[in-house]
């Protein structure tokens, strides 16, 4: 039996229900299991002083939520099955995060199941919960976890979220940037944003790509993947937009709100909504939109030190934390590189964005 085929079985027959999953990367895992022993943990330091690091944007897989909902996945929602994952057990993520410098991660499921009536949704979600729970609990010193809520059911993803933070230790929910075809400033969300923000837990906003375009898909079909590329962080801008302009952030000043892959293309053109504000075409809102961005949380999901450069310069220091995507095709565990080697920034820049505030941001114990 070749390498890939035993790991794959091997990964099969786990138990815990937990799979890390990514694109193309069984052959290296294969590989790493057969490499003579762990490797050493990198430990990183900034102007001489031990740092924990924090990824904010990581992804878990639950089998058995799957399980629940493979024969009943309607049409053009099918993306996310197992025969297109590749399994990961922890043991094996953990050696990852060790060789690249990343000592916590913050782990979630992406919010696949929008579509499941109550009752599907309600046992979808406390199985994926309860077994990232699990997983945070085994190993407490790596994993964080971000729970998931049916927020196509408001009312509902209150009450998980609350459950999720207060009995199973989560640190806040993972949410798409739209609901079926629902912005999220729409009223009906309205419950689920007053219990965050209640709460004072981190809302990390992840878009779905395809899902969040019901009616604009074909402008993503081309030669490339378009739909990642171009429409996920368009997705994020939109998502955040209706938040700020639809007055959302202003109804609920106290909400804690992350947004992944930097934000999107929000804080790149930000001026552009300023001066609709400062010329009097944009009147539902008072503040200029560049003030509502110094609320908002952005991972270093951005791939440029120019990027990253301008990021900072719209956000400030304080907003930014640590993000790698892992392990889907455009994370990067070297993020923490990035960021070390990353030009014109102090220590206690460096300090803040690889560890310091998502500390602060998830109230996370030293």
């Amino acid at each position: 039996m070749s390498n890939r085929r035993k790991f794959l079985k091997d990964c099969a027959t786990a138990t815990t229900g937990i799979f890390f999953v990514g694109c193309g990367f069984v052959e290296s895992a294969a590989g790493s299991l057969q490499s003579g022993g762990p490797r050493r943990r990198r430990e990183v330091a900034v102007g001489g002083r031990r740092i924990r690091t924090v990824d904010v944007h990581s992804h878990v897989y639950v089998t058995e939520a799957w399980e629940l909902v493979k024969d009943r996945m309607p049409e053009g929602n099918a993306g996310f099955t197992l025969p297109l994952l590749n399994p990961r057990n922890a043991a094996d993520r953990i050696a990852e995060m060790d060789e690249h410098g990343i000592d916590l991660q913050v782990v979630g499921n992406n919010p696949n199941f929008f579509w499941a009536e109550p009752d599907l949704a309600r046992q979808v979600i406390k199985v994926q919960n309860e077994k990232v729970a699990e997983l945070c609990a085994a190993y407490p010193d790596r994993f964080v976890g971000l729970c998931s809520v049916a927020l196509q059911h408001p009312d509902m993803a209150a009450q998980q979220l609350e459950e999720a933070v207060k009995k199973l230790g989560m640190r806040g929910a993972v949410i798409g940037a739209m609901v079926n075809r629902d912005e999220l400033s729409a009223a009906k969300f309205h419950p689920f944003w007053a219990k965050a923000e209640e709460l004072g837990t981190v809302i990390f906003i992840h878009p779905m790509g395809p899902r969040e375009f019901p009616e604009g898909i074909e402008r993503f079909k081309g030669k490339e993947n378009l739909v990642n590329l171009v429409g996920i962080p368009l997705a994020t801008t939109l998502g955040l937009s209706h938040l700020i302009f639809d007055g959302t952030l202003d109804r609920y000043p106290g909400l804690k709100i992350c947004a992944a892959h930097g934000g999107g293309y929000l804080a790149s053109y930000i001026g552009r909504s300023d001066r609709c504000v400062d010329t009097g075409g944009c009147k539902t809102i008072q503040k200029r939109p560049s003030e509502y961005l110094k609320r908002l949380h952005f991972d270093s999901l951005v791939y440029s030190n120019e990027g990253l450069r301008h990021l900072i310069a719209e956000v400030g220091i304080s907003q930014i934390v640590l993000g790698t995507d892992y392990p889907f095709g455009g994370g990067k565990l070297e993020a923490v590189d990035f960021i070390l080697r990353a030009p014109g920034l102090s220590d206690a820049d460096r300090r803040a964005i690889l560890g310091g505030n998502a500390e602060k941001l998830l109230e996370l114990r030293a």
